[in-house]
């Protein structure tokens, strides 16, 4: 194999790592790290599993083995994200590297906070250490994208989930013209949706979701903590417990930055997803779809021209497009 080919292979080996710290990381960003010998040889790996806890780097340099250590000079550590270089609850990163004296670095992608930032990469080759950036850059930044959009845009990174008719309507009505709830989703794929709710730290819906379907919001099929729930409405009346009500969209993205919460899951209505569609304050849409019919009722919104189909899968008869921005 070439060094492109050897270098991505272990780069994925990275970000499978990474992805254990998806619930206990946060705010921090997910990160694997895998230390190999000159022969080949994968002698530490680590992932961050716990915000304030041992980063990646850490934890790979301190699984090696005493009789291991003597080939930390010719090693070549990847890590799926710059190393860190600054103070923060734990000692740098990029010093660790450095007094640990690996002959090479291999990063997947510059860690955009503001206190790193290309740092981290500076103070390991200022030591002299080799290093090569960008391996699987696409997928490193895909493992920590909630992160990377709140240190570049400043607001939570936001996704918009409904479920639809095959001829595209989100909700029935009755004979009077009043919204009902329709039920679209099977038991597996209800499970996935409270999956996702665990995954990010906040979730939307508008005052006719509230009133129509009354959503508890939580994540009672699925192991994880349950969101903080967000109500979108002009209206003071009935808000449940545990509910923070915001008027517009803008205070909702500034409370949820100044928290330090870097999703938000938007789960309907029809006309709260369009709010937000047609502001354009979104990252990613989930679309579920049967294969059902209904003659009439409230209609789903248009999916944006400017995506790119990220996933998509048969689930229990369902089809989940997950979509992303061009």
């Amino acid at each position: 194999m070439d060094q492109e080919t050897i270098d991505e292979m272990y780069m994925r080996r990275c970000i499978q790592l990474a992805k254990n710290g998806m619930q206990n990381a946060k705010p921090n960003p997910m990160v694997g790290a895998v230390i190999v010998s000159k022969d080949g040889q994968i002698i530490g790996e680590g992932y961050h599993a716990k915000c304030g806890e041992g980063h990646a780097e850490v934890n790979a340099f301190a699984s090696v083995r005493p009789e291991d250590e003597s080939l930390l000079p010719n090693a070549t550590i990847y890590v799926s994200l710059e190393p860190c270089s600054h103070y923060g609850k734990t000692p740098p990163c990029a010093d660790l590297i450095v007094h640990k004296g690996v002959h090479r670095v291999v990063c997947g992608c510059i860690d955009p906070f503001s206190k790193v930032q290309g740092r981290g990469v500076k103070k390991i080759r200022d030591a002299g250490i080799e290093v090569t950036v960008g391996v699987l850059e696409r997928e490193c930044k895909e493992v920590n994208k909630r992160f990377m959009t709140f240190n570049t845009e400043h607001r939570p990174y936001i996704i918009l989930k409904w479920a639809q008719t095959a001829n595209g309507f989100m909700g029935s009505k009755n004979e009077l013209g009043e919204a009902q709830q329709l039920f679209v989703s099977t038991s597996y794929t209800k499970m996935l949706v409270h999956q996702t709710r665990a995954e990010n730290d906040a979730v939307l819906i508008g005052r006719g979701t509230l009133e129509c379907d009354h959503p508890q919001l939580n994540v009672r099929e699925w192991s994880g903590p349950s969101p903080e729930r967000i109500l979108l409405s002009h209206s003071n009346q009935n808000v449940p417990n545990g509910f923070v009500q915001f008027t517009d969209i803008p205070s909702v993205l500034s409370h949820l930055y100044e928290e330090n919460k870097q999703s938000l899951l938007v789960e309907g209505g029809a006309k709260t997803l369009r709010s937000f569609l047609e502001n354009n304050y979104w990252d990613e849409i989930r679309v579920e779809t049967t294969t059902k019919t209904i003659a009439k009722g409230i209609k789903a919104p248009q999916v944006p021209v400017c995506v790119n189909i990220l996933n998509q899968q048969l689930i229990d008869g369902n089809t989940i497009t997950i979509y992303e921005r061009q």
